[in-house]
């Protein structure tokens, strides 16, 4: 299994192989950022960590197995931010991870949504900089499973292959990443239920970035359009206009 197609479905839709359409990425995307939005985003003043220990964090991960909440959406104030990064290309200013989880974590959304021949992946799209700003403006409970999920997967590279996550090759990392959604859809264990977490900012971190929505998914709203043409690969061709490949 190639990465970017860990576990029970596509990580990045619009990386499955058959399954490239745009309007059905977009549908996709909307009924899941739809039921984050209903979902409580209630937050406690003043309640991120400045110091977690790893045995808390782990704890906290543990104790979710098998039910991934649905993401809060991050604020205008928190989306301005992230426009911000993405049009000045500029070093992170992180809030909430510390350096090394940031680069665990660019490892991991990096293996979720890799660049491919159509677009750059979700390293490039600044996707770790999104979970920063979203887990800066969220409880201190969904810090620590992040935290913890960091943790327990630095321990199982480092139990596997004796190097920090952030430091393994690709075949190594994709090893990992297959062991850990396997269960996607019902997680049996610690990192099972952190991966599908992961998966799930990463998918929404993607597909809100300027890379996501004008470079993969091809959107081109608030354009005046004179014609409207419909796919060329109905008719056997490579599409100019989406962008898709006739297979």
């Amino acid at each position: 299994m190639p990465l970017g197609t860990f576990g029970n479905c596509p990580v990045g839709v619009a990386r499955a192989p058959g399954d490239t359409n745009v309007d059905l990425m977009l549908s996709k995307l909307i009924a899941a950022r739809t039921s984050a939005h209903d979902a409580s985003m209630e937050k406690a003043a003043g309640s991120q960590p400045s110091h977690l220990s790893r045995r808390a964090a782990l704890k906290a991960i543990g104790a979710g197995i098998g039910t991934v909440a649905a993401l809060p959406w991050l604020s205008d104030e928190g989306m301005l931010a992230f426009v911000r990064i993405q049009e000045t290309n500029a070093a992170p200013q992180l809030k909430v991870l510390s350096p090394t989880q940031f680069a665990t974590l660019e490892v991991l959304v990096d293996a979720i949504i890799p660049t491919d021949e159509r677009s750059p992946g979700a390293k490039q799209a600044r996707v770790v900089d999104y979970i920063d700003l979203l887990l800066s403006e969220s409880d201190r409970q969904l810090t620590l499973e992040w935290f913890g999920g960091v943790a327990a997967l630095d321990a199982e590279a480092m139990s596997r292959f004796r190097a920090p996550f952030s430091r393994l090759g690709a075949g190594q990392v994709d090893a990992i990443l297959q062991t850990i959604s396997r269960n996607e859809r019902t997680p049996q264990t610690p990192l099972e239920t952190f991966f599908v977490m992961a998966k799930q900012a990463t998918v929404y971190a993607y597909y809100t970035s300027n890379i996501g929505i004008h470079q993969d998914l091809r959107y081109k709203g608030n354009v005046f359009i004179k014609e409207f043409v419909g796919c060329q690969t109905v008719d056997g061709k490579d599409c100019q206009y989406c962008g898709q490949k006739h297979l």
